[in-house]
C-alpha cells in the first residue's frame, strides 16, 4: 500500500534542520554517489567526542530516541531513507530535547558519503525488511555488499546488534556474517525467553511479541 505524503512535510523537515541531514539525491547512481564525500563531523554535530552508535532503518525513531535518553554519554546517528517516516522520529527527538541524536535521510548504500571510515562503535539493525523473494537478495541489509560497508564504518572491534522476527532472514544473516569474515559472538532464537539487560523494545518488537512470534537476536563483531 502506497504511503500518503504527510501534510507540510518539507516545512516540517526544515524545522528539524538542527538535528537532521538530508542526503543529496542529485546523483542517481548509488555506486557513484557513495564515492562522493560529504562526511559529517560528529564533533561539530554533538559538540563532543563521545562514542557514536548507528541505527540503519530507524523508522519512527522509538528505539533510537529511547536509547539516546538512556545513554546520554553516547551519540546516536539514525538513518532512514523514507522522509515520510523519518519526520516522526525527528519531531519526537526535538520534543524530548535530545542533544545526542542526529538523523540522516539516506539510503544505506550511500552511507560512506556521509559517515567516515572507522568512526562507528556499534550498528543496530532492528527488524530490517527481510525481502524474502530471491530477486531482492542484494537489497537485504545483511547482504554481503552492505556488510562490507558496515565493516568500513565500524571501529576495529566494533559490533552489529541485529534483531528480527523472521527466522529465514536471521539464518541468511548468520551465514552472510560468517562469509564476510565477521565473528558471530552470540545467537538468541527467543529473546522473550532469554532477555538481556538493557534491551529497548521497538514498536515492531512489541507487536510481534504480542502476536506470539519469536524474536531472534545476534551480536556480531567486525
Amino acid at each position: 500500500m502506497r504511503m500518503h505524503k504527510k501534510s507540510h512535510l518539507e516545512e516540517r523537515l526544515a524545522e528539524c534542520g538542527t538535528i537532521l541531514t538530508v542526503a543529496d539525491l542529485s546523483q542517481k547512481n548509488m555506486k557513484l554517489a557513495a564515492k562522493e564525500r560529504a562526511i559529517l563531523s560528529f564533533e561539530g554535530i554533538f559538540g563532543n567526542l563521545n562514542p557514536v552508535h548507528l541505527e540503519v532503518g530507524c523508522g519512527k525513531g522509538g528505539f533510537v530516541n529511547k536509547m539516546a535518553q538512556l545513554h546520554p554519554d553516547t551519540n546516536f546517528v539514525a538513518v532512514e531513507k523514507i522522509s515520510n517516516v523519518m519526520i516522526e522520529a525527528c519531531e519526537s527527538a526535538l520534543a524530548l530535547g535530545l542533544k545526542n541524536v542526529h538523523f540522516l535521510i539516506c539510503a544505506a548504500e550511500v552511507l560512506p558519503k556521509y559517515i567516515g571510515e572507522h568512526s562507528i562503535e556499534r550498528i543496530y539493525l532492528n527488524f530490517s525488511n527481510p525481502l524474502p523473494k530471491l530477486g531482492y537478495v542484494k537489497q537485504r541489509l545483511t547482504n554481503p555488499r552492505f556488510l562490507e560497508i558496515y565493516k568500513n564504518l565500524l571501529i576495529p572491534g566494533g559490533d552489529i546488534w541485529q534483531k528480527t522476527d523472521d527466522e529465514a532472514f536471521f539464518d541468511y544473516s548468520l551465514q552472510s556474517y560468517e562469509e564476510a569474515g565477521m565473528h558471530v559472538l552470540s545467537v538468541c532464537r527467543d529473546l522473550e525467553a532469554a532477555p538481556f539487560e538493557g534491551n529497548v523494545i521497538t514498536e515492531h518488537e512489541r507487536r510481534f511479541m504480542d502476536e506470539g512470534k519469536k524474536i531472534f537476536r545476534a551480536v556480531v563483531r567486525s
